[in-house]
């Protein structure tokens, strides 16, 4: 199966991912978009909207509540003393699927560039309530969920991302 039949469809007024992996199926996930709404503006921390595709995937044979910062793995694994000693941090974990804006001048370059703003589609702790806006402008998902999902994309997957 080519990664032009695979497509992503993430449906922000339903808080929920749409995998279409290309073979008439549909897999359906719920996630956390961000709390400050739908935008294009770097530094808003608003999910964008539009044709976006999958830029770089991050984090492959990574042990489950792996924490990234700044997109590397930090050697740490998140546990309930971490989020004590943390209170209040938006936590990507596990594996992260870094988005690219397809549509110049909307969510690709200058200050509407989704790569640029490091928008992903990423793990996050499994108490963390998915179903309602709560991240910084990226998707957030259940880590099994993430991992599901990581195992069937390619770089250059499609991903829309619509009101």
């Amino acid at each position: 199966m080519s990664q032009d039949q695979k497509k992503i469809l993430i449906k922000l007024n339903l808080q929920r991912l749409e995998f279409y992996p290309g073979d008439g199926s549909l897999q359906i996930f719920p996630i956390s978009s961000g709390k400050n709404g739908i935008g294009q503006m770097l530094g808003s921390e608003k999910t964008p909207l539009g044709q976006h595709m999958i830029y770089r995937k991050l984090g492959a044979d990574l042990a489950l509540n792996t924490v990234f910062i700044a997109r590397k793995p930090s050697g740490e694994i998140y546990s309930a003393d971490w989020a004590a000693q943390y209170p209040g941090r938006d936590w990507i974990l596990t594996r992260i699927l870094w988005l690219m804006g397809l549509e110049p001048g909307y969510n690709r370059f200058g200050d509407y560039d989704t790569r640029l703003r490091h928008i992903y589609i990423h793990g996050t702790p499994d108490e963390t309530r998915l179903g309602q806006p709560g991240s910084r402008g990226c998707i957030r998902m259940k880590n099994a969920d993430i991992v599901h999902l990581f195992e069937q994309v390619e770089e250059g997957t499609r991903v829309e991302l619509i009101a």
